[in-house]
C-alpha cells in the first residue's frame, strides 16, 4: 500500500477502535437489534434520495447487506449485550481478517506470498497474547456469536470486494437500507415493540455508528478493497483491538498491562509486514516483467538487424 493508503487504513482501525466503546455506551439505552436496525437506518436516510442507484447489480447490493449489515452486526450487538466486554469484543472480532483471507484464497483464487503469511503469523500472536492476558471470561455463547459475526465480516469482505463498487459511499448507502428493515423486524418479533426515549448520550452513540463508522468507515474500506487484494487489506484490521484497548483505558480507565503493550507491538509489526513487503515483492515483479519485456525487445530489434543485413549481403 502507498504510505497515504496505509495512513488512511491505520486511521479507519482507529474509529473502529473507538467503535467498541461507543456501541457499549449505546447498548445501555437500547436492546442490540433495535440499535444496530437504527444504526442502519439512520446511515440510509436521508441520503438514500440524494445518491441515486447503486452502480452495481442488485445481488452484491444484498449480499453485503445480509453479510457485513444484518449478520455482522446483529450478531456482534447480541454478543456485547450478552456479556462480552467491549475491549475483549474488538479482540475477538479481528478473527474475520483470518476469515477473509480464507474466504477470498478459497473464493476468489487469491494467492498468498510467504511474507504476508509471516506477518498474518506475528499478528496473531499478538492476538493470542491478548486473548491469554484478557482471559476468556465471558459466557461461551456470547464468545460463539462474536466469532459468527466476525466470519461475517469475512465473508461480506470478499463480496464487496467481488462487487467493486465504483461510489463506496454510495454502496454504502443502500447496504445500510437494505440491512435496517430485516434488523427492526428481528427486534419487534424478539425485543418487542421499540422505545425511543433514550437520553442525549445514547443518540450520539447512534450518530458516530451510523455516519462515522458505518458511512465514512465502510465507504472507506470498500475504497481500499477496491485497489488492493481483499488480504492485503484486511490485516490492517488487526490493529481495531490495539485502539479499542487503549480507547477503553483512556474512557472507563481501564488498566493496560505489559503483556497488552508487547501483543500490541507485535500486531503493528506483522501487519506493516504482511503489507509492506507484499507491496515490495510486487514492485520487484513489476520491475523484472519491465526488464524482461525491455531484453525481448532489445534481442528483437537486433535480430531484425542481423537479418536484414545478411539479406543485403
Amino acid at each position: 500500500m502507498t504510505p497515504r493508503h496505509l495512513a488512511l487504513a491505520i486511521g479507519l482501525a482507529a474509529v473502529w477502535g473507538f467503535n467498541f466503546v461507543v456501541m457499549e455506551v449505546g447498548l445501555r439505552h437500547f436492546p442490540p437489534l433495535q440499535y444496530a436496525g437504527l444504526r442502519f437506518a439512520l446511515a440510509a436516510f436521508p441520503a438514500l434520495l440524494f445518491v441515486g442507484r447503486p452502480a452495481v447489480p442488485w445481488r452484491w447490493v444484498v449480499g453485503v447487506a445480509a453479510t457485513l449489515g444484518a449478520g455482522q452486526f446483529g450478531l456482534l450487538l447480541v454478543a456485547m449485550r450478552a456479556g462480552m466486554p467491549a475491549g475483549l469484543t474488538s479482540l475477538v472480532l479481528q478473527v474475520q481478517a483470518l476469515f477473509t483471507v480464507l474466504f477470498a484464497v478459497t473464493l476468489l483464487g487469491e494467492r498468498l506470498s510467504a511474507p504476508r503469511v509471516t506477518g498474518l503469523a506475528v499478528a496473531f500472536a499478538g492476538l493470542a497474547l491478548v486473548a491469554y492476558d484478557f482471559g476468556l471470561s465471558g459466557p461461551v455463547g456470547a464468545f460463539a456469536l462474536c466469532v459468527a459475526a466476525a466470519a461475517a465480516w469475512g465473508l461480506g469482505n470478499v463480496v464487496q470486494r467481488k462487487a467493486a463498487p465504483p461510489d463506496s459511499l454510495r454502496f454504502m448507502v443502500w447496504v445500510s437500507a437494505l440491512s435496517a428493515p430485516p434488523l427492526l423486524a428481528m427486534s419487534l418479533l424478539v425485543e418487542g415493540p421499540p422505545s425511543l426515549a433514550a437520553p442525549v448520550e445514547g443518540w450520539l452513540s447512534l450518530g458516530y455508528v451510523a455516519f462515522i463508522s458505518t458511512l465514512g468507515g465502510f465507504g472507506l474500506w470498500g475504497w481500499l478493497l477496491r485497489r488492493y487484494d481483499a488480504s492485503i487489506v484486511a490485516p490492517y484490521t488487526l490493529l481495531v483491538p490495539v485502539f479499542g484497548i487503549s480507547s477503553a483505558a483512556l474512557v472507563t480507565g481501564e488498566p493496560i498491562s505489559w503483556v497488552s503493550l508487547v501483543s500490541g507491538a507485535l500486531i503493528v509489526s506483522g501487519v506493516l509486514w504482511a503489507g509492506t513487503r507484499g507491496r515490495a515483492q510486487r514492485t520487484e515483479a513489476a520491475a523484472l516483467a519491465a526488464d524482461g519485456s525491455a531484453s525481448a525487445t532489445r534481442v528483437s530489434a537486433s535480430s531484425s538487424w542481423d537479418a536484414d543485413r545478411n539479406h543485403a549481403s
